[in-house]
């Protein structure tokens, strides 16, 4: 752990890194982070758990089963996490179900990061008393956006006129909502680093661009999260999905892919977003 992310949330103490992935909006390339995730960290050697509280609509499960068909039909070893999932409580008393779901994640959150180097909580789409738990157990937590201001609303309301923000949206402040709940429970006010992966990221000469660039700067500095260049709209995370691949696979791993220049491309942005979190390179970084 000495060489992982260091946080204002992360001690000396020998604990597992928790990243959440979080965005209450769909088609955000989520799915695709957590995934990318888990490889690089179980191939720059750690143990890596998930959490999965996205469990009601199966993305991550479904990508973890393709992968298992994968090696099964190809006969070859990937690297796989430790899984869990969660499905929100049933309990018709709304105190009820919050406090179920909580206890839910919290017991998960330990049993998982008491076992492992590195868990990746994959958050819902929505607003949910499962999110929010998730979130509060945070070291880092990485909202992937894509690069529109229809995207960008999910975190602030922004003036057409001057760009400025007007006011922060429910997930912005549902997530410092989370990092009051993280400082009551560990009786610190250290909080988690918070990283917005900007993905499509489209022509940087274009006046929508440039505004783009405007707004979500400037609401960076009011926030206070780390801005990093994510992925581009690219066929191959797509097709990867059905094999339940990840860009880091299709070297060293038997499957015997051909890397397109497409597909080198691809897997330097995921390298660039890994290095400018701040996590480890996986270990074939040099073979590229």
């Amino acid at each position: 752990m000495s060489d992982m992310v260091q946080t204002d949330a992360t001690s000396e103490e020998e604990k597992a890194l928790i990243i959440v992935v979080g965005n209450e909006k769909g088609g955000s390339g989520k799915s695709t982070t957590v995934m990318h995730l888990i490889a690089a960290m179980m191939r720059g050697g750690y143990t890596v758990a998930a959490l999965d509280l996205d469990a009601r609509q199966g993305t991550l499960h479904r990508y973890l089963e393709n992968r298992k068909a994968t090696m099964a039909r190809k006969g070859v070893l990937l690297p796989m996490p430790e899984v869990d999932a969660i499905l929100p409580s049933k309990n018709p008393s709304v105190e009820m179900a919050k406090a179920e779901d909580e206890a839910a994640v919290n017991a998960a959150v330990e049993r998982l990061s008491s076992e492992n180097d590195v868990l990746i909580i994959d958050t819902p789409g929505s607003d949910s008393f499962l999110s929010r738990a998730g979130h509060s157990y945070a070291d880092v937590l990485i909202t992937p956006l894509n690069d529109s201001f229809v995207d960008l609303d999910v975190l602030a309301h922004v003036d057409p006129e001057t760009l400025q923000v007007s006011e922060l949206s429910q997930y912005a402040q549902m997530v410092f909502e989370q990092k009051m709940t993280r400082a009551k429970r560990t009786g610190s006010n250290k909080t988690f680093k918070w990283v917005v992966l900007r993905n499509r990221l489209g022509q940087l000469d274009s006046r929508n661009q440039k505004a783009m660039d405007k707004a979500i700067t400037g609401l960076a500095k009011r926030v206070g999260f780390d801005l990093v260049p994510g992925f581009s709209e690219r066929v191959i995370f797509r097709e990867l999905f059905l094999e339940g691949l990840t860009l880091l696979d299709l070297r060293g791993s038997g499957l015997q892919r051909r890397m397109s220049m497409t597909h080198i491309a691809a897997r330097q942005e995921v390298r660039n977003m890994i290095q400018a979190i701040g996590l480890p390179v996986w270990k074939d970084d040099s073979k590229d």
